[in-house]
């Protein structure tokens, strides 16, 4: 059977304004669904019941997928099912019902002071490759933004006179300070690391690859872990891991809650909440470790 799909991510973009990464995450779990669907035989969008779709969430958990895999492939289905009820195309919504399995949130990883302070030591200041990495790590470390936000940062989104950041996302614009430190890592590759990549004077990304041209998720990832490894760092380190680190340890060293959550984009504070509960669990285990009758 054909799925609408293409409609429905049309719908995403244009009305929703969902970011590309998560329309992307729907598309690829609609099409898995499709494939299923196509496998039993079903002929049309109206044959499929709700017992057709549950029975595709258990082949997922009888494969061994996580819990948040199956979960965000029933967002999916939800989504995408509610959007076909909505605009006619189907006159009941059989997923509406649908049961995510419950997903138990972890305590994020995060990196020590002393970790960050070695992975940001690690770029070579010398090299315009070096000054963009330092400057990029720096700026991810002092702001927590996320890493699609940082490689599509304009030069327009940095104020450089009062520190801070503009991110925007299809939903609310956010404004980020930044330190000192980080504030030197962007001028000096902004005097002596872009003016190598970029020759184009129309070019407004604040960081490009050594091309001039946008850099990728995945770029950065590499360039991550490679810093990582140089710096002796045994945890997996991944652009996400600074942000967690960036917002534990203001909350560890008294930020308030609500700052941290606006400058994180966080739409529920309960999102924000899990870096106290960090700081909370670090203080059990200081005092298990230090008291006589710990």
């Amino acid at each position: 059977m054909t799925l609408d799909i293409q409609g429905f991510l049309t719908h995403l973009r244009e009305v929703k304004k969902t970011s590309e990464n998560t329309t992307l995450s729907y598309e690829r779990d609609l099409r898995k669904l499709q494939r299923y669907l196509n496998d039993i035989k079903i002929r049309g969008i109206e044959a499929v019941t709700k017992e057709e779709l549950e029975a595709y969430l258990r082949t997922m958990k009888e494969a061994g997928r996580k819990p948040s895999t199956i979960s965000r492939n029933t967002a999916s289905i939800k989504a995408y099912f509610a959007y076909l009820t909505k605009n006619g195309f189907l006159t009941v919504n059989v997923a509406s019902k649908l049961k995510a399995p419950k997903v138990e949130k972890k305590i994020p990883g995060i990196l020590t002071t002393e970790e960050i302070n070695r992975l940001l030591d690690e770029p070579d200041p010398d090299t315009p490759k070096g000054l963009r990495d330092r400057a990029m790590l720096e700026l991810l470390y002092a702001t927590g933004i996320r890493v699609t936000e940082l490689i599509t940062l304009k030069l327009s989104n940095i104020n450089r006179g009062m520190d801070y950041i503009v991110c925007s996302d299809a939903h609310k614009e956010r404004i980020i300070p930044f330190g000192n430190v980080a504030g030197r890592a962007l001028d000096a590759y902004m005097d002596n690391g872009r003016p190598k990549f970029v020759a184009d004077e129309e070019n407004d990304l604040l960081f490009t690859n050594c091309y001039g041209r946008a850099m990728s998720r995945q770029g950065f990832w590499k360039l991550i872990k490679y810093y990582g490894g140089r710096a002796g760092i045994s945890a997996d380190i991944t652009p996400h891991t600074m942000r967690h680190s960036f917002a534990a340890h203001l909350v560890g060293n008294g930020a308030d809650l609500c700052c941290v959550q606006e400058m994180l984009g966080h739409s529920d504070i309960s999102t924000t909440q899990i870096y106290s509960r960090m700081n909370q669990v670090k203080m059990r285990e200081v005092y298990l470790k230090a008291h006589p009758r710990g």
